[in-house]
């Protein structure tokens, strides 16, 4: 590649950074786990209003990016991210930035549901109470309905708010969770592999949410089962031994991918 088109290449990234289409970029983004190298020079960008899957055998770096985009890395000592990772294109890792307020714009639902040891209503109003955007109780009445509403689970428990969010069945914890997250008014949610603890009939309900969450949200998932990589998503990116394959529009990418990379992994030849 000559100095020309490495230039070229560097102007089309700079100008991706400033993009509104995309709500957030990664550039040449690498993590390190003391002198492990867990990810390389990642360049992804992430669309507004879009489902990305992130998909990959296990272990090959698709969580340790996703754990990237709200700085949840931050929490291992040993985790050292090097690159740049805009959102709106404001750089994250920004020493300014502050942490929280990112993770209350970025929000993330885990593999397995956790729901606090705490009422329905207080699971969804404690996000809320500590950014103060509830003024009254009338306020955080409207915030805690409208979250399980958007998270299906309204008429599910209306009558049940004080019980515990422990009490409820798998899938209905996981669409708790996903409540929880909406309630603090995010603009991305992460999901880390959110139905691989569910029912097929519980991932059903959680994939027809993401569905309907789409239209308000940027949505980034990681899951290991490439079915539902293909019904939830609209873009797919897979990762292999921590580099970026390939990333695409998720209906190329499981009929003609353009790296064999893929096409062997969409195919069950490893994973």
């Amino acid at each position: 590649m000559n100095m020309m088109t490495e230039a070229a290449v560097e102007k089309a990234l700079d100008q991706r950074m400033n993009d509104l289409s995309y709500k957030m970029i990664g550039k040449d983004v690498s993590v390190y786990y003391g002198e492990k190298r867990a990810l390389f020079d990642v360049n992804l960008n992430v669309r507004q209003n879009t489902v990305t899957a992130l998909i990959g055998p296990s272990g090959c770096g698709k969580s340790t990016f996703l754990r990237t985009l709200n700085r949840m890395n931050d929490t291992i000592d040993s985790c050292r991210v090097t690159g740049r990772i805009t959102l709106d294109g404001d750089d994250i890792y920004d020493p300014a930035i502050d942490v929280v307020e990112l993770r209350a714009r970025v929000g993330m639902v885990f593999q397995k549901p956790n729901p606090f040891p705490k009422s329905i209503y207080e699971n969804i109003s404690y996000g809320p109470r500590i950014h103060g955007l509830a003024r009254s109780k009338t306020d955080m009445d409207q915030i805690v309905e409208a979250s399980l509403q958007r998270a299906g689970l309204w008429n599910e428990v209306k009558d049940r708010l004080q019980e515990s969010g422990t009490g409820l069945s798998g899938g209905q914890q996981q669409r708790l969770c996903i409540a929880r997250a909406i309630a603090v008014s995010p603009e991305v949610i992460l999901m880390d592999e959110p139905c691989s603890a569910l029912d097929p009939i519980a991932t059903a309900k959680v994939e027809e949410l993401i569905h309907e969450l789409r239209s308000n949200y940027t949505i980034v998932i990681v899951t290991h089962s490439m079915q539902q990589a293909a019904r939830v998503s609209q873009r797919t990116a897979m990762f292999h031994l921590g580099q970026l394959v390939e990333e695409n529009d998720t209906d190329k990418m499981f009929t003609n991918p353009d790296d064999q990379r893929t096409q062997d992994y969409i195919m069950g030849r490893f994973g």
